[in-house]
């Protein structure tokens, strides 16, 4: 039996505009990176393409409170409610990747759930303190949304503690299943042509980019010895440390993140998963099927590689099954 409840949706970075294309694919919602270091900014992307969609949702996956003030931040999010007419939804988190690559510790789970919780205060017209004073919206009638500005806020939280906490803030989140949140998930993978092998260099391009992304974070988390226990770890990061000295080997850990390979990945990408969420339209449908059985209100598909209309295409296809 399909599971009618799981909502399938599609991240993307910042750049080509596929918004278009995912409404007329079916995606229920096309969620928008947010890493300055990385990417273009993703509020300039929701709004060339909210003019352009009718139904698709808009969101952004995810905002970091440290790359804009709580004033701007409203102001934003405002504009993108008015410009979809109430289709946006704002998911937040401690920014792991944008500081990290900028040499910083992501913030703290106190700063992040304050951050949301003087968000959520403008965004109701309401008074909140921002930087010690005491700060709101003063938008006239007709520059901005009316508030209160009623759009859902969700929070990024994969560890313990923020699971444990983000019903204090959010009204949804991306992560581990949630015992009354709604919750999303993130899946790569790509969906094979018939008679295609997993082992095709297609399939290794058209999945990678993501597939590598822990060599990235054991480097930033654990240093060496992290890395090294991965395989082909070692290789990865001896390339990377030539390349540059302690100070600045954070500019190059997330190279390419999720969207391309740097060259130094080839060690990595010989040792990575072709399996989950990799096969025909059936096997896919399965693997959705056991991740809605799992709890998962939402999945995000995270397409990447040189072909990424193809994979979009292709995975829309697919129905979760049991």
């Amino acid at each position: 039996m399909p599971h009618l409840e799981l909502e399938l949706s599609c991240g993307l970075p910042p750049g080509p505009d596929f918004a278009v294309l995912a409404e007329e694919l079916g995606y229920r919602r096309v969620w928008i990176f947010d890493s300055a270091p990385l990417w273009e900014d993703p509020f300039v992307h929701l709004a060339l393409a909210a003019p352009r969609t009718t139904r698709i949702g808009l969101s952004t996956a995810v905002l970091i409170p440290t790359q804009r003030s709580l004033m701007a931040m409203a102001s934003a999010i405002a504009a993108i409610a008015r410009l979809s007419d109430g289709r946006f939804r704002a998911c937040f988190g401690t920014g792991y990747t944008a500081r990290m690559a900028m040499g910083q510790r992501p913030l703290t789970l106190d700063a992040l759930f304050d951050y949301v919780t003087a968000l959520r205060q403008l965004l109701a017209g309401k008074t909140a303190t921002v930087d010690g004073k005491p700060a709101r919206m003063l938008h006239a009638a007709g520059l901005t949304a009316a508030r209160p500005i009623e759009v859902p806020l969700w929070l990024s939280v994969f560890g313990p503690r923020g699971n444990a906490r983000a019903a204090e803030v959010a009204d949804g989140i991306i992560g581990p299943s949630h015992p009354t949140l709604p919750t999303a998930t993130l899946a790569s993978g790509t969906v094979l042509e018939p008679g295609e092998d997993p082992s095709s260099a297609r399939v290794r391009d058209a999945i990678a980019p993501w597939r590598v992304v822990g060599v990235h974070t054991a480097y930033s988390q654990g240093g060496a010895a992290a890395v090294d226990a991965m395989p082909g770890g070692q290789a990865w990061r001896e390339e990377l440390e030539a390349l540059a000295g302690e100070d600045e080997r954070h500019l190059l850990a997330f190279e390419g993140h999720v969207t391309h390979l740097a060259d130094r990945d080839r060690h990595v990408v010989e040792h990575m998963d072709t399996k989950t969420m990799v096969g025909d339209r059936e096997r896919v449908a399965r693997h959705l099927g056991r991740l809605a059985d799992a709890g998962f209100a939402e999945v995000i598909y995270t397409p990447s590689g040189p072909d990424v209309a193809r994979e979009l295409r292709a995975f829309a296809s697919v129905r979760p099954q049991e």
